[in-house]
Parts: structure tokens; C-alpha cells; sequence
């Protein structure tokens, strides 16, 4: 990596960041930021690499708006999801991610819904009751487009870091 593509290459992740934390704020464009990150960082780096990793990108990206578009649709009144729930699942996937590479996204996610509401509530019966009314409400179609936007950042990490 050369370093006058340093700024560049910070630019670009921090529009991936942005990305990622969009996918979990209803009516954001996360995944559409995620994209777009890419997109940029594809036509400023013109490989044969960084246009595979666009092309798989975006066709990952648009299997995930079909399959949430297939998905029931999002019903966040009166399931009681509030902000620090959706920090505490966004931050158990993106650490479940980069404990258990790929596979750990899910348990975290849900993970980080548990320790929320069990915090909030107390009790396991109880939480476990939050978290499953969470999962069915908002938390599947939130986890599928988090856990494929984690994958492109993923791959696009792995990318500038090893080429």
C-alpha cells in the first residue's frame, strides 16, 4: 500500500463505517453506502481485483434486497427496540465477527439483543421473550442486510490489507 493512498483508502472506510452503522438506523441507506464505498474505492484503484471484489459485491448486495423484500416487512412499534438495543446488536455482530470470522455475526447480533434486554429487564425468561419478539419483528431482516455488508467490508479489508 502506497502511502499517498493512505487518506484515500481512510476516506473510503469511514463511508463503509458509515455504511455499516446505516444498516442498523431504519430508512437509512446503509447498504447503499456500503456500495457506494466500494464503488469508489473500485474506480480509484482500477484493478482487476478491486472490479471482482465491485461485481461479487454487488451481487451479494442485491440477493440481500430480495431476500428482505421476501421477508416480513419491519413492524418496530411495539416490539420495544430502542437505540442502545440497536447499538448492543450492532456492536455484538461486528464483534462476533471479528471474533468467529463470518459465523460469528449472528450469535453476536443476538447476543448483543440478550444482553440489552437482559440488563433492561433483569431476568432470563423475560429477556429471552424480548429477544425472540425482536428477532421476529426487526432483527431478521436487519441481520441479513448487516451480515452481508459486514461480508463486503470484510472482503474489501482483506483486500487492501493483503494485495
Amino acid at each position: 500500500m502506497d502511502l499517498p493512498q493512505l487518506p484515500q483508502l481512510l476516506l473510503v472506510g469511514m463511508v463503509l463505517l458509515f455504511g455499516l452503522v446505516g444498516v442498523m438506523v431504519p430508512g437509512a441507506p446503509g447498504t447503499l453506502l456500503v456500495w457506494s464505498g466500494l464503488l469508489w474505492w473500485a474506480l480509484h484503484e482500477q484493478s482487476a481485483v478491486a472490479w471482482g471484489l465491485l461485481a461479487g459485491a454487488t451481487a451479494l448486495l442485491l440477493v440481500v434486497q430480495v431476500v428482505k423484500w421476501r421477508l416480513p416487512p419491519r413492524r418496530l412499534r411495539g416490539v420495544g427496540v430502542t437505540r442502545r438495543m440497536v447499538l448492543c446488536a450492532g456492536a455484538g455482530a461486528v464483534l462476533g465477527f471479528v471474533l468467529l470470522p463470518v459465523v460469528g455475526t449472528v450469535p453476536g447480533f443476538v447476543g448483543g439483543i440478550y444482553l440489552c434486554e437482559r440488563r433492561r429487564l433483569g431476568g432470563h425468561d423475560a429477556a429471552w421473550a424480548s429477544v425472540r419478539a425482536v428477532m421476529r419483528a426487526v432483527g431478521t431482516s436487519v441481520l441479513v442486510e448487516l451480515f452481508a455488508c459486514l461480508l463486503v467490508v470484510g472482503a474489501w479489508l482483506g483486500t487492501v490489507l493483503w494485495a
